[in-house]
């Protein structure tokens, strides 16, 4: 049914609206004008989120997404404005986050030809989105808004571009702003095939060491509740990757943790030494894998996964299974009896008691100390997210999580700068919580400049500093591999970082002693008027442990520092 005319700016805010978007970050342009506009004259209850910069605005759409399982929407303009947000697109391919990117484009008479701030941000975003459009005519705004949506949230999700030319903004759309979607190409597979859930319920049952490993897949299907029910009706040990940390509570006896290259001693002995590995929404990546050829050389190996091009690309599984994880799940629940494994749990509590993750309080300043005591005042329940380096290793390790999305990280991409945004999309989409960021020296300084969107807001975030003056996670590479050259890695020059947060009014504290970590993170705590920043002077030259060096196997893992010289890793950091 054909509507009024109205134009095609105000046909896609509609449409956002219809799609249940409540905000929508990004940063003004030219050639996105007409949407901008629509924005006021279509009276949205939409709120835009002013970023101070685009990147800075896809990384805060990131982490909106994760921490509400919703899709979330980046309007940018053209050229620069729309290559700005490709790191931030890569990220949510990696780790397979919904959310749409709308990119203001030149004229549609003059593509391809040079215009002022054209870039051809479809072809340029090819390799890190789900799908793409160029839209052609207003008229296909929203059958175009309906599919990106579909497309973004269901199956894999990950980021969908819609590039609109200003003329096609401008202009007149009179189409069904319901309008059905044509995808002839594209399938959901829905069901579980009965016979292999039955195959991977026989494996179980003869199983004696059993271990599920559980991963994004999981957490993205909402599977928790069933992974619990069957972890504790078999009685099998669970650990997580780094993405899907507290789809499992890390504080269930059944717990081990994450797994990996940092992950902890009792996660990757298990891995070792089990006779069946069940990987539920895990893509098998290098960081967990260590040595392909030794994962897990002599247990069977069951693969779930819902992206069939997952499966065999790393490890070559007995028992795959292409399927939503949780409808896998509650298939195979039914299947599974309990299972003797109290030995084998017994086996694993033990390396619990032998290998904890543990830290010097004495001395110099501790991240570990930090982050810890941040995990007792808060009881393990604020939102946390992080930058990427050292100080997310030892946060993944010491903040445990117990909830789906409460964990915000870029795992597949290792993106430095999405700490701060991560933080302040989640704490737009979830403001009753309590918001933890913690980001090293070097990944803030990359987006700092957000604070001012942060405190625009008075979003109540507390912003946590781990200033070790170093690429902490680089610099430990070369004094482990490389005999202790450093080489681009001296963050000399820092700002003093509590009085940058004040000249952006937020609050500021300084922590340098061990014997302040309870007093200041309390009062950072209680502080409620606006965010507040803690600069944290750590040991400067701290090393994370357990570590697998990369390349090698997960037999091969450094429990504590090493007393001799290490070869070169085959991997990379």
């Amino acid at each position: 049914m054909a509507n009024n005319p109205i134009e095609g700016g105000q046909a896609l805010i509609k449409c956002l609206e219809n799609e249940g978007v409540e905000y929508i970050f990004g940063y003004s342009g030219g050639a996105a004008i007409p949407i901008f506009d629509a924005l006021i004259t279509t009276n949205t209850k939409i709120k835009f989120v002013l970023a101070r910069h685009e990147q800075g605005a896809s990384h805060m759409a990131d982490g909106y997404a994760r921490a509400t399982g919703k899709p979330a929407v980046v309007l940018v303009t053209s050229g620069p404005g729309a290559t700005n947000t490709l790191t931030g697109i890569m990220t949510a391919h990696m780790d397979s986050v919904p959310m749409i990117v709308i990119s203001g484009q030149s004229v549609s008479w003059m593509l391809g030809k040079d215009a002022f701030q054209e870039a051809d941000i479809f072809g340029i975003t090819m390799p890190v989105v789900k799908h793409s459009y160029l839209v052609k005519e207003p008229n296909d705004i929203p059958r175009i808004v309906r599919e990106a949506f579909h497309i973004s949230t269901t199956g894999r999700p990950g980021p969908v571009l819609i590039d609109i030319p200003k003329d096609v903004s401008a202009g007149k759309c009179t189409a069904d702003l319901h309008a059905e979607m044509d995808l002839p190409g594209y399938k959901i597979k829905n069901k579980v095939d009965n016979d292999t859930i039955l195959a991977i319920a026989e494996a179980l049952a003869k199983s004696q060491r059993p271990l599920i490993l559980a991963g994004h897949g999981a957490m993205i299907s909402g599977a928790e509740a069933v992974l619990r029910s069957l972890a504790e009706k078999a009685q099998i040990p669970v650990t997580t990757t780094l993405l899907g940390k507290g789809v499992f509570p890390e504080t269930h006896p059944l717990s081990l943790g994450m797994l990996g290259m940092h992950g902890t001693a009792y996660a990757n002995k298990a891995v070792c030494e089990c006779d069946l590995l069940l990987n539920v929404g895990s893509r098998f990546d290098d960081r967990i894998l260590g040595k392909p050829d030794k994962f897990c050389k002599d247990a069977t190996v069951i693969h779930i996964d819902i992206d069939d091009a997952e499966i065999g690309k790393m490890i070559r599984p007995q028992i795959t299974c292409v399927a939503d994880a949780k409808t896998a799940l509650s298939e195979l629940i039914k299947h599974v009896p309990v299972l003797e494994t109290t030995a084998w749990c017994r086996q694993l509590d033990g390396y619990k008691v032998k290998y904890p993750l543990k830290f010097k309080r004495l001395g110099s300043l501790k991240m570990q100390h930090i982050i810890d005591e941040f995990y007792k005042l808060t009881d393990g329940k604020a939102v946390v997210a992080t930058d990427v380096g050292q100080h997310q290793m030892w946060a993944a390790q010491f903040y445990k999580s117990d909830n789906r999305c409460n964990w915000l990280s870029s795992g597949g991409a290792g993106t430095m700068g999405v700490g701060l945004p991560y933080c302040i999309g989640a704490a737009f989409g979830r403001p009753e919580a309590t918001h933890i960021c913690f980001v090293g020296d070097g990944g803030f300084q990359m987006t700092f400049f957000e604070l001012a969107t942060a405190a625009l807001h008075k979003l109540p975030i507390k912003i946590v500093v781990l200033n070790n003056h170093y690429l902490g996670m680089v610099r430990q590479w070369q004094e482990l591999f490389y005999d202790d050259r450093k080489s681009g890695v001296d963050l000399e020059g820092n700002p003093d970082f509590v009085k940058l947060a004040e000249s952006f009014g937020i609050r500021g504290f300084n922590l340098r002693r061990p014997g302040d970590v309870k007093r200041v993170l309390q009062n950072a705590l209680e502080y409620n008027d606006g965010p507040c920043l803690i600069n944290c002077e750590v040991e400067k030259t701290d090393n994370v442990f357990p570590m697998v060096p990369a390349g090698a196997a997960l037999e091969s893992m450094l429990i504590e520092p090493p007393n001799t010289k290490l070869d070169k890793p085959t991997g990379s950091t």
